[in-house]
């Protein structure tokens, strides 16, 4: 739990809101987490989390797009390819967040500065 002045926040609550997350995004975050370095394709994640592939896919490109996965392309035999995806470590997703919570804290700093300029 975070104690944030007059609200207690899970840390899972921070993460989603940090990272502007989904519930489905959240949801495949903590499946890629169960599965720390093991590469996954969106279908096998579709058929585990019992989740419209093309949610999937969509919530998996989002998480990519925000570095919080890493994607790989293997190409078939006769032509064509498909993605895989991995989490990054846990070290880089609390490094991501913590950019997220100091801009947050420089936002409330300014906040805060341009209120007590206005009340002098």
């Amino acid at each position: 739990m975070v104690d944030f002045a007059c609200k207690e926040f899970e840390i899972e609550a921070v993460i989603k809101c940090g990272l502007n997350l989904t519930k489905a995004e959240l949801q495949i975050l903590k499946y890629f987490l169960q599965y720390g370095q093991d590469w996954l394709t969106t279908e096998s994640i579709a058929d585990e989390l019992e989740l419209n592939l093309s949610t999937v896919q969509r919530s998996v490109k989002k998480l990519y797009e925000r570095k919080i996965l890493i994607r790989s392309q293997n190409n078939m035999d006769g032509g064509g390819y498909f993605f895989v995806y991995k989490i990054r470590s846990k070290k880089d997703i609390h490094e991501l967040i913590m950019e997220i919570v100091n801009s947050w804290v420089k936002r409330v700093d300014s906040e805060l500065q341009s209120w007590a300029d206005e009340n002098q």
